[in-house]
């Protein structure tokens, strides 16, 4: 695309669409790992939770891209080999590309400076603990932190063999590199194992950047990725220190692989990543996951979509507008609507607690596109039917809708 000086809100919000694979054609036909590599290439990574009141938080951006798939295929390629994902502190908890794992070398080497209060405590006081917790995963990974309390024997000094105390050394170990998930068991606990018996060859055996140059390429990526992003949303998706963020831009816009633009209504440096794309339109029809990338921040979100957004899992009940696990539906280029929903596994039935229509939305069009989609995402997770919606200003077209 030309580079222009200035950008309009909706100009952004296209480009950031695009760049975050939301332009990209659906599959055909059955989707297959080429279409996952392709989502994933484009988002380096996947946050994970462990909320399932829905579906775990890492197999929704695929669904959101790419419509129903089989999760088995985000399952062997982060947990069978060959590897193509890892576990780590990417942003947040998070499923990463393999080849990016040379990059976080830098946050494993200094995880005394990164890693939480817990995990540094047990590493500084208490590293015969840690080089035991070691030993129990060389000798009998992939093992679980639960299988280690029950199995190596407990004292009753000041450390002692306790769940935390084995989980924050696993964490620590997790954290600088040494082991890493091998897998999850059902319960969505991990499996830890020695990182060399885990992550391909070519991976382990790939140099080490230099901490400057891996800010460098991590810079980049968050770019490429976002599209055109201010500077506070290129360190967020990566989840990078400032020391060293700064010069990596600096020498990202002198090789002109970002571009300074001005967006209107955004304040500050915004940057436009030399291969963004700005598609004429958007023909988006899908729901976002709390957790997607799309939306992790919440001020960019609100400056792109004009949707003031915030998950409320661990607000009170009675404090929450919303509801608990509600989604975002992205129509075209905008949001439209807002549902709460919850998958009643038990009884084949995905529930609607809430729905709420967004202030400039067309409500049938809307309502019509919505049903679909919660038909479609019903389908996917394996429930026969859709409840009516319980509550919300789109409560009742949205019930029209899914009955017609």
């Amino acid at each position: 695309m030309a580079v222009p000086e200035s950008l309009s809100v909706a100009q952004a919000r296209r480009i950031t669409l695009a760049a975050q694979g939301f332009t990209d054609p659906r599959p055909g036909g059955a989707t297959d790992m080429r279409h996952l590599r392709r989502v994933l290439r484009r988002l380096h990574l996947i946050q994970m939770d462990s909320v399932n009141v829905l579906q775990r938080a890492h197999f929704m951006p695929l669904y959101s891209r790419l419509g129903p798939y089989d999760p088995g295929l985000l399952d062997r390629a982060a947990y069978r080999n060959p590897r193509e994902l890892f576990e780590f502190w990417g942003h947040e908890a998070s499923l990463i590309t393999v080849d990016l794992q040379p990059l976080f070398r830098w946050r494993m080497a200094r995880a005394r400076d990164y890693a939480w209060g817990g995990m540094v405590r047990i590493a500084t006081q208490q590293p015969e603990l840690v080089a035991r917790v070691l030993g129990e995963v060389r000798d009998r990974g992939p093992i679980t932190a639960a299988e280690i309390e029950h199995d190596v024997p407990r004292t009753k000094d000041h450390w002692g063999w306790n769940w935390s105390a084995v989980k924050q050394a696993l964490e620590w170990l997790f954290y600088s590199g040494e082991i890493t998930a091998a897998e999850r068991t059902t319960s969505f606990a991990r499996r830890y194992d020695l990182t060399e018996r885990v992550l391909p060859r070519a991976i382990l055996d790939a140099p080490t950047p230099s901490p400057q140059d891996s800010f460098r390429a991590l810079v980049e990526l968050s770019a490429r990725t976002l599209g055109v992003a201010a500077e506070a949303e290129l360190r967020d998706y990566f989840r990078l220190p400032v020391a060293g963020f700064k010069q990596a831009v600096a020498e990202l816009i002198e090789d002109k692989v970002l571009l300074p633009v001005t967006v209107n209504g955004w304040k500050g440096p915004v940057y436009l990543h030399q291969d963004a794309r700005l598609p004429r339109w958007v023909r988006a029809a899908t729901l976002v996951s709390p957790f997607d990338p799309l939306i992790w921040e919440r001020g960019r979100t609100e400056r792109l979509f004009e949707m003031n957004y915030r998950i409320e899992i661990y607000v009170p009940a009675a404090q929450r507008l919303y509801g608990y696990y509600v989604l975002p539906f992205l129509m075209g280029d905008r949001f439209a609507a807002r549902v709460d929903l919850k998958a009643d596994r038990k009884n084949g039935v995905l529930q609607i607690p809430a729905a709420w229509l967004e202030p400039a939305a067309d409500q049938e069009e809307t309502a019509t596109a919505l049903a679909a989609e919660l038909r479609r995402l019903a389908g996917w997770l394996g429930l026969a039917t859709v409840s009516q919606p319980e509550r919300g200003d789109f409560a009742g077209p949205l019930s029209k809708a899914l009955t017609a």
